[in-house]
């Protein structure tokens, strides 16, 4: 029968007693009994295999996608105490397959680092829109692809020369803050430069890519960080660089922001203005762009030194200056006078085409759309930007999950406000100015090359004014041959301009082959 019970008692009753001895009395000893602590996040990442049919033949690559965790160095009183998980930072990256089981020889394969900018965005536009083997299906400006959109294959993206890594800075894309954490450690200049160094310096030496060629190619804020970060990661880590390429670089802000009592900017902006003009046909018939501009660049000289006048400037100076404006720009004599010679570009953008009812993009000014209303003396949103993000969202979201197999319920941020307000505290007093940083880079690493790509319709990053800051680099004159500009015939995402976009490709590709040094 088994174990016999004392009189009175049941198994139940004896199983009941042993368990509540086993309880804790106190509420302190049930939370010293409770877990606490969630285990430390991992890296979720996914690799499938594909091939395309590329300009150079069928490509086989493996394409690697999810989250990789970064973590912070903790020491108390000098003493190491571990590593904490501080972000989780969302990655694309596409590597070469080997041929015929052979071993690549990676020393020999470049790699590059690509982001976009913002502050707030993704990497998504550089990925689908030129440099990956898929490319969105959006049209361009004045023949737009409808909803759903779709994707197309790239057949001459980048991986034909270099394998390509996509970062997505904290609170863009999947990138967000670990439990505990706040993400505006890294909303602003240095703690942005920091996490993304961080990135390619674990992403470089997990996959063994040390002694491979290494390039970094950044777009708009990208630049900015672009320019700092080769500075950073030679001056941290002892990382050198092969190349930097970037797309509209914001490298010096103060050229490209109207600030009160600054009129630095405005004669950098009148090439594009007349460019502009030219392109939706405000200019009088028969001139051409080369004219057109070549007008703008002959009078920013003496445009420069009558902003520099203030008030001295007699009122025959003022009415000669907006009669000529009147004539580079498209916009009419009065209303330049009134804008006492200064007209912003978001105003500009306004008012060029107030009279056929729409107004015109800023980061590419091909593009134009309504407005709410007519009456509003500045720029209240970018046609350009309804043009772009619904197609690229789109198209990015059924990638990932359809064809790369990565799962994640949370939104991928294309482009965010929840970086801001962005910090600048480091250049307190001062503009924000990439010329120190990329003087430094170049002058640390005498084999540093430089390729600026540039659009000819961007009015939020003119040519003009990255190319003032360009010429303002303190560097020997040797350095000066190591940077290349290219202007293409669109805007700010000149690829999304497919005769540009192949151009552009070609351009790339040329300068990693030349530069990798193998």
């Amino acid at each position: 029968m088994g174990l016999v019970m004392s009189a009175g008692m049941t198994a139940a009753d004896e199983t009941s007693k042993t368990d509540n001895e086993q309880e804790p009395k106190t509420v302190s000893d049930v939370l010293a009994q409770t877990p606490t602590s969630k285990p430390d996040p991992t890296d979720d990442l996914v690799t499938t295999h594909h091939v395309l049919k590329s300009v150079d033949g069928d490509l086989a690559y493996s394409a690697t996608i999810g989250r990789i965790v970064i973590k912070e160095e903790t020491v108390k009183d000098d003493k190491f105490e571990g590593r904490k998980p501080k972000a989780e930072i969302s990655v694309t990256y596409y590597t070469l397959d080997p041929k015929n089981d052979e071993t690549p020889d990676l020393t020999k394969r470049p790699v590059v680092f690509a982001f976009n900018g913002g502050p707030g965005s993704s990497s998504v536009w550089l990925h689908m829109g030129v440099l990956g083997p898929r490319r969105v299906d959006m049209g361009d400006a004045g023949n737009l692809t409808p909803p759903p959109y779709g994707l197309l294959d790239n057949p001459e993206t980048l991986l034909r020369v270099a394998d390509l890594v996509f970062i997505d800075p904290i609170s863009t894309g999947f990138s967000r803050a670990t439990e505990g954490e706040s993400a505006k450690d890294y909303h602003g200049f240095t703690g942005d430069i920091e996490q993304v160094g961080e990135v390619i310096r674990l992403w470089t030496t997990r996959n063994g890519r040390w002694m491979s060629p290494k390039f970094i190619l950044g777009e708009s804020y990208g630049g900015t960080r672009a320019a700092a970060l080769v500075d950073y990661l030679q001056n941290r880590y002892g990382m050198y660089f092969n190349g930097v390429i970037m797309v509209a670089p914001a490298l010096n802000l103060e050229t490209l922001f109207h600030a009160q009592n600054s009129d630095l900017p405005y004669p950098m902006f009148l090439p594009v203005y007349a460019a502009v003009a030219h392109y939706h046909n405000v200019l009088p018939e028969g001139v051409t762009l080369e004219e057109a501009v070549a007008k703008a660049d002959d009078y920013v000289d003496e445009y420069r030194t009558l902003l520099a006048k203030g008030n001295k400037l007699t009122p025959e100076e003022f009415t000669a200056a907006a009669a000529k404006l009147a004539e580079i720009t498209g916009l009419s004599q009065e209303y330049i006078e009134e804008s006492n010679l200064r007209v912003t570009h978001v105003r500009y953008l306004a008012e060029l085409l107030r009279h056929r009812r729409q107004v015109v993009g800023r980061l590419d000014a091909r593009f134009t759309g309504p407005a709410l209303s007519y009456v509003n003396e500045r720029l209240t949103f970018d046609p350009f930007g309804t043009a772009t993000e619904g197609s690229f969202t789109a198209a990015w979201n059924h990638y990932i999950h359809d064809e790369l197999g990565y799962k994640n319920d949370l939104a991928y941020e294309t482009t965010t406000d929840k970086v801001r307000p962005w910090s600048y505290k480091e250049f307190e007093g001062s503009s924000v100015d990439m010329v120190d940083k990329m003087s430094s880079a170049m002058i640390v690493n005498p084999h540093l090359q430089v390729q600026v790509a540039l659009g000819r319709y961007d009015a939020g990053v003119p040519k003009e004014a990255v190319e003032y800051t360009l010429d303002h680099l303190t560097v020997p004159d040797e350095a000066k041959g190591r940077i290349e500009t290219l202007t293409y015939p669109a805007g700010h995402m000149m690829y999304l301009h497919q005769p540009s976009r192949v151009k552009q490709l070609g351009d790339f590709a040329e300068f990693i082959k030349k530069y990798s040094n193998r």
